[in-house]
């Protein structure tokens, strides 16, 4: 009993020490964006909090235009994510339950573009986007992701694992395809509508390089962006403003992540045991 009791708290005591290493960025954020530019730079460094929290917040909100930022983000971020989940679920529904030719070819391809990011298509989406006329605009910023390769392959493992009964007795009540998704896939499938929904948004909140190649004006810029900008328009960077606009930009995924943790947490156990 000894030995467990011993094993016990030295596992707390790591466990304590991770937890402290992965969320000490944060806590430096936290204190750092309540000091003055004096103590930010004071030498040792300021452990505590600052004496600076509401100037520093309303300065970075309202002198860098944060607040604009962010809701170009949670626009962007709110369009793409519900496209790309009811897309997703579309295709998912069409592989699995439907029969046409080159059914597995086709997902095959889609899991293949999981090999490709957006970087290395980027010219190929500039010059895409720009021979349309939607360059410097939300559409620019939101059509190259409304299609999801992991969104796809996540729907057909879940449908696959619904029992193909529930097809056949919808069939002969009358319904279609629609009203089969909507009646019995979508109640069923909330914890991994929940999960991609919440990869997806963090995803595209925290999107940089290409907003920064295709926007050029600050009116539609996105949050990201606008934290780089106010290191950039400074002479000498006062930290203290740059760490409360992250600790801003940090609040709408986190709220998100904290509303959907139970199902994001459920549509990932579930993924595991199929």
């Amino acid at each position: 009993m000894r030995r467990k009791r011993m094993h016990s708290i030295l596992t707390h005591i790591a466990l304590i020490i991770v937890v402290f290493l992965l969320i000490s960025p944060i806590l430096v954020a936290l204190t750092k964006s309540t000091q003055t530019r004096a103590q930010v730079y004071h030498f040792p460094p300021v452990l505590g909090f600052g004496s600076s929290m509401i100037q520093n917040y309303a300065a970075a909100w309202n002198d860098f235009h944060l607040g604009m930022y962010m809701k170009n983000s949670l626009i962007i971020a709110m369009v793409v994510t519900v496209a790309k989940t009811v897309l997703s679920m579309l295709a998912g529904m069409a592989i699995v339950y439907f029969d046409f030719p080159l059914k597995n070819a086709i997902f095959y391809f889609v899991l293949f573009t999981l090999m490709m990011p957006t970087q290395i298509l980027i010219i190929a989406l500039f010059n895409l986007m720009s021979n349309f006329g939607l360059g410097n605009t939300y559409a620019a910023l939101t059509m190259p992701f409304l299609a999801s390769a992991t969104g796809v392959f996540l729907f057909r493992q879940h449908f696959s694992s619904i029992s193909p009964h529930l097809a056949d007795a919808a069939r002969v009540d009358g319904a279609g395809p629609i009203r089969f998704m909507w009646s019995v896939l979508i109640p069923m499938s909330w914890n991994t509508i929940a999960a991609l929904g919440l990869i997806q948004f963090i995803y595209m909140w925290n999107q940089y390089l290409w907003p920064l190649v295709i926007i050029r004006q600050n009116a539609r810029q996105v949050v990201q962006v606008g934290l780089r900008s106010m290191t950039a328009q400074q002479d000498v960077t006062n930290w203290g403003i740059v760490m409360a606009g992250a600790v801003l930009a940090m609040l709408p995924p986190l709220l998100i992540f904290i509303g959907l943790q139970e199902q994001f947490t459920k549509g990932f156990v579930l993924g595991k045991e199929k």
